[in-house]
Formats: structure tokens, C-alpha cells, sequence
């Protein structure tokens, strides 16, 4: 799941980047490049993956 954040916020980062759309400070591209990096290491780091099967004994 946050794997496709990531994606969608490397989408939106480059889209502000490649038409210079002035945004103000909070949303420039690399503030939301950096979330999407963010995103991106949570999902490698398998925080909010989804459900995570329990095994019972």
C-alpha cells in the first residue's frame, strides 16, 4: 500500500517539476519527493503493508 503512495507522490513531484508549477514551500516537488521517499522506506521497511497473518499454536 505504501508502496503506491510512493508512487503516486514521485508522480506528483515530477508533474510540479516538469511544468513549474509555483506552489508555495509545503507542496515544492522536493517536499513531496521527500514524502514519497519516506512512503517508499516505510513500505521496504514493511510498516503498514496491510494485515499480517498470526499463526496459532
Amino acid at each position: 500500500m505504501l508502496g503506491i503512495v510512493a508512487a503516486v507522490l514521485f508522480f506528483l513531484a515530477f508533474l510540479i517539476n516538469a511544468a513549474d508549477i509555483g506552489t508555495n514551500d509545503v507542496f515544492s516537488s522536493v517536499n513531496v519527493m521527500l514524502l514519497g521517499l519516506t512512503a517508499l522506506a516505510l513500505h521496504v521497511a514493511r510498516i503498514g503493508s496491510g494485515w499480517a497473518s498470526r499463526s496459532r499454536r
